[in-house]
């Protein structure tokens, strides 16, 4: 009894990352190389899910340490999500998280700015913001490396000269 009840658990301890990551995994790869665009949506809203749900599990772990079922229930979710002929993870994106998305006006496909002179706009802002950030960290660093290599490597090799 004792052999059978160490199987179970190692089988246990072995369906979570099977089912919430080497399956998904696989399928993802699947469904790049295919053609179709409903397989992707899928697997994409699935990893977006995935991501989500682990955050708030890991923000809420000292809460669900004392839910003695907790593993079983993510379980369940995840290979809800997962299993094709439930199509979970598409069908939780389309009711909530894009609704969601669309009342924050974080969508792409904001209805209010549709046209492709808004969208050029938009990614144009996108861009010069990003840029400004980086080349405003790219100066900061350099002038760090620079000091870094005043204070500390210049009097390090002014020593070995003498």
């Amino acid at each position: 009894m004792g052999q059978l009840s160490t199987l179970l658990a190692h089988l246990h301890s072995l369906a979570g990352p099977a089912i919430t990551l080497i399956y998904p995994l696989y399928a993802s790869i699947q469904a790049m190389e295919s053609p179709e665009k409903l397989d992707d949506e899928q697997w994409l809203a699935y990893w977006i899910l995935y991501s989500f749900f682990t955050l708030m599990e890991m923000a809420a772990e000292s809460i669900l340490y004392w839910i003695p079922i907790w593993y079983e229930i993510k379980l369940v979710l995840v290979a809800w999500l997962v299993l094709p002929q439930f199509r979970g993870a598409a069908f939780v994106y389309e009711k909530f998280v894009r609704e969601k998305l669309r009342e924050f006006g974080g969508s792409a496909t904001n209805p209010n700015s549709s046209s492709p002179k808004d969208k050029a706009s938009r990614d144009k802002k996108i861009k010069n913001k990003f840029l400004s950030f980086v080349t405003s960290k790219k100066a900061e660093h350099e002038a760090y490396c620079k000091q870094q290599w005043n204070n500390s490597f210049l009097p390090f090799f002014s020593l070995l000269l003498y």
